[in-house]
């Protein structure tokens, strides 16, 4: 997907834990596009909430011109960046998230993955998606990144979707990053390092989740 000119790019916003939500919905009260993707988590006793798919992060459309107002947004800790400062996330990252987010389908969160051959989907709900085709349980899963969290969600889906000759090898575990770096730390602007959510890989005896997305900082 090409970027549009004149529209702002999207940053992700560092927040206190449990706090995502409030952070998303005050940025919306101030004029800000937010996407904030949950998911619907049960728990033992049958009872079910959302929870954000990237604890402590919002996506926030934001122009570094005008920046003062999200960075003294209460709770927000600093902007997802690198060395050189606040680093945008690609539009075709939000969209394959918000995709995902809409379609319905089994999600889960996974461990980050960064490389490996990647494929795309050519029918079904999430057609046009990207991301590593990986196997699990006898069931295929395509892994979507946001790279600059170091932060992936895999989303199960139907084999058929994949043309012949476009399935890559299969793996039983998620392929591990070389990445020898993680998100830096600088006061008002990027953010720490990401910390695994509660349903990582080895925390989902009881089953995948499925998304949804609150979407641009909507609260009905």
């Amino acid at each position: 997907m090409s970027e549009e000119p004149n529209v702002l790019p999207w940053y992700g916003i560092y927040v206190k834990p449990r706090h995502e939500k409030h952070v998303a919905l005050t940025l919306k009260r101030k004029g800000f596009e937010s996407f904030l993707p949950t998911y619907t988590k049960s728990h033992k006793n049958r009872k079910s909430f959302e929870v954000p798919l990237f604890p402590t992060y919002v996506f926030c459309r934001i122009n570094l011109l005008d920046i003062r107002p999200v960075v003294v947004t209460e709770s927000v800790i600093s902007i997802v960046g690198n060395g050189s400062g606040p680093a945008p996330i690609p539009e075709s990252e939000i969209e394959q998230v918000r995709r995902i987010a809409g379609s319905g389908l089994v999600v889960r969160t996974w461990p980050y993955v960064s490389e490996g051959q990647e494929v795309c989907l050519q029918s079904g709900p999430l057609q046009g998606v990207r991301g590593h085709v990986l196997d699990a349980s006898n069931e295929k899963w395509l892994v979507v990144s946001i790279h600059i969290l170091q932060r992936s969600v895999a989303v199960r889906f139907d084999r058929t979707s994949l043309r012949p000759g476009e399935m890559m090898p299969v793996r039983e575990r998620p392929i591990a990053s070389q990445h020898s770096g993680t998100p830096e730390r600088r006061t008002g602007y990027a953010a720490g390092r990401p910390e695994r959510t509660q349903t990582d890989a080895g925390k989902n005896a009881r089953g995948p989740n499925r998304v949804q997305s609150l979407g641009q900082g909507s609260y009905d």
